[in-house]
């Protein structure tokens, strides 16, 4: 039996089902309308297709808590697929047989971040793969890396690169190409050269 959930207990990071779709809320904010009853106004991410959307929920409203199971998987290429856009392949972590894909709207931004052999973390909703998330921190290869300049680098100075996915990152002015870097994920900022 599914966990129904309060108006306030519908937080960030929960998963929650509106009309039988799995969301994730991004963020909640209860407050009170001058003398009426409080309400929770959300903005929530469908995990199928990634829209968003804004959502209230009032005091007498129940939520049903999605059943979303984890499950590892590993990336192991993308490709184009006929309808257009790609489809990204990956399959069970001990079992490789066991192929599935995910279409550009589920992958989402970790499409910037994902090389061959990724070990990633799989959402399933009713026995079907939806998306998929990625390490915090993953360990990038530069691709391309301008010339350093010379000039003001008392501030420090940024030049940006090309990751070994085609995904540019704004990086201090002594990385170079070949260099490994570390990048956070959820932001898509460089944090440090390994």
């Amino acid at each position: 039996m599914r966990r129904m959930l309060a108006y306030n207990e519908v937080l960030p990071k929960k998963l929650v089902l509106v009309d039988g779709e799995p969301y994730e809320v991004i963020s909640a904010w209860v407050f009170r309308k001058q003398q009426r009853k409080p309400v929770n106004q959300t903005k929530l991410r469908n995990l199928k297709t990634g829209s968003t959307v804004e959502q209230t929920f009032h005091v007498s409203d129940k939520v049903e808590e999605a059943e979303v199971e984890t499950r590892p998987a590993i990336y192991i290429y993308n490709r184009s697929s006929r309808t257009g856009g790609n489809e990204w392949w990956f399959h069970e972590m001990n079992d490789k047989s066991k192929r599935f894909p995910l279409d550009d709207k589920q992958i989402g931004d970790a499409r910037q971040f994902l090389t061959e052999n990724t070990e990633v973390t799989m959402l399933w909703f009713e026995g079907q793969p939806i998306q998929v998330r990625i390490p915090i921190k993953m360990e990038l290869k530069v691709r391309e890396a301008p010339p350093n300049v010379r000039g003001n680098t008392a501030q420090g100075g940024n030049k940006v690169v090309t990751l070994e996915t085609g995904a540019t990152l704004n990086v201090p002015m002594f990385i170079e190409a070949g260099n490994i870097v570390r990048v956070n994920t959820e932001t898509g900022e460089y944090v440090e050269r390994v």
